[in-house]
């Protein structure tokens, strides 16, 4: 039976709000003011996730996707990019109201965005696979290229269901990601490489033209030769990834040529010196910015928060990229995280950058509390389930001057700095627009203790 839906509003997941006989329906493809027919994904005693098949009455706002599988990695292709900022502006402010208390009654942040860099800003995408023999495909699908002479195709999962869209690549992605994805494509063709071995294609690029790739099957296949590198192609990994785990983690290296690794470089003006750059080396499996510009200009907004007199400590600090471009190795500083290859690449760049007052340590973060103290600046950047509650603990016992918190969840972010509010007062606020034609939306609140 089909349902028809007016939507009331955008919420933080990127879905449209409606309700039907007294239940909220959260809708994809899906926006303010328009009567949509739906499908639904996901249908539970209290709420329900569906996608509009039909759109029955359309907004100012909606546009035509440049994806055909854009509801997959970027739902809000169809929103007109103009209005994208206002309503992640919308959503974020309601939900710091909503979940943080007192302290951000009277936020309005601004966004920083570039709507001109809208489409291939990624540098990592992870793709899946399909049999084109197996699907039945769309006359746009056939106009796209997706349907050649191949017979596995790139893929990615239909949003909410465990069916695979065919695609060419992603409008997301910087060129050389989608370039390789295809050259991988081809070898896989040419060596007949059957879909039940295939698992995952995981692309990853430095932002100047290099990239690596690694490929996941699920059988330890031979082969007689293996994809060439070249100028832009700067290495390649395939793995046996057993079927018993998810898509994209390594069981065992079958096979490595070139590097596995990229280097990129970090550049800002900061408040204190004329220029900062630093050289960061991460792999393909490490956690690292993916819209490095915008990435940037979050560092120039830390960096005026910074006393250069100041020790810093970096907590969730990947391979650094925070904590060594903002110190520059002109101020000790830690970096602390739980992951042992991320870590690797902070020790290593430590070294690259010949910073000497600067250390590494894997550990998680509330096992290193003791590192957290009245004359050192705490930089954070935690996963979505924001800061240990014992890291939160000790920063309302010790008390340090300054706390720089960006996350990429403004619901933990909002919660966390409601229990910080007691001893420390909010003097900057900003929102970052990391992730155009996606609901995702990245915060920074700086901390100040109260006096």
């Amino acid at each position: 039976m089909a349902h028809t839906v007016i939507i009331e509003k955008l919420v933080s997941g990127g879905q449209g709000l409606a309700h039907l006989d007294g239940k909220a329906i959260f809708v994809w493809n899906a926006l303010p003011g328009e009567e949509v027919g739906i499908e639904y994904i996901k249908n539970k005693k209290d709420f329900a996730e569906a996608v509009a098949t039909k759109i029955l009455k359309s907004s100012p706002d909606r546009i035509e996707p440049v994806d055909n599988h854009f509801l997959s990695t970027s739902p809000w292709q169809m929103l007109n990019a103009d209005k994208e900022d206002e309503y992640k502006k919308q959503i974020a402010i309601e939900t710091y109201k909503r979940l943080g208390g007192d302290i951000f009654s009277n936020t309005n942040p601004d966004i920083i965005s570039d709507p001109k860099n809208f489409f291939h800003y990624r540098n990592k995408m992870e793709f899946s696979f399909v049999d084109l023999n197996c699907l039945p495909l769309s006359k746009g699908e056939m106009e796209e290229g997706v349907a050649d002479s191949s017979k596995i195709s790139l893929a990615f999962f239909e949003r909410g269901k465990k069916v695979h869209i065919p695609a060419i690549g992603s409008q997301l992605a910087e060129d050389i990601i989608n370039k390789t994805a295809q050259y991988i494509l081809t070898w896989v063709n040419t060596h007949k490489i059957p879909m039940r071995s295939l698992k995952s294609l995981i692309v990853r690029s430095n932002g100047q033209g290099k990239a690596i790739a690694a490929l996941f099957i699920k059988d330890q296949l031979p082969f007689g030769d293996y994809p060439e590198l070249d100028d832009n192609l700067v290495g390649f990994q395939l793995y046996y990834s057993t079927h018993k785990s998810p898509a994209s983690v390594p069981t065992k290296l079958l096979y490595l040529v070139g590097q596995n690794y990229l280097v990129t470089q970090l550049s800002i003006n900061s408040a204190f010196d004329i220029h900062h750059s630093a050289f960061l080396k991460f792999g393909l499996l490490s956690f690292f910015q993916i819209n490095i510009p915008i990435f940037e200009q979050t560092l120039q907004d830390i960096s005026k928060f910074i006393n250069p007199n100041i020790p810093l400590v970096d907590y969730y600090s990947g391979v650094g990229s925070i904590g060594l471009t903002i110190s520059q190795g002109k101020q000790p500083c830690m970096l602390v995280d739980n992951n042992e290859e991320a870590i690797q690449y902070a020790q290593e760049n430590i070294a690259l950058n010949n910073f000497t007052n600067c250390e590494a340590h894997c550990k998680p973060a509330e096992k290193m509390l003791e590192y957290i103290t009245p004359d050192k600046t705490i930089i954070v950047d935690p996963p979505r389930a924001g800061l240990h509650p014992d890291v939160a603990k000790r920063l309302n016992e010790v008390l340090p001057p300054t706390i720089i918190y960006l996350s990429c969840d403004l619901a933990t972010q909002a919660r966390d700095v409601e229990m910080l509010s007691q001893n420390y007062d909010i003097v900057f606020h900003r929102l970052y627009n990391f992730f155009p034609r996606t609901p995702h939306i990245e915060g920074l609140v700086v901390l100040s203790r109260t006096t």
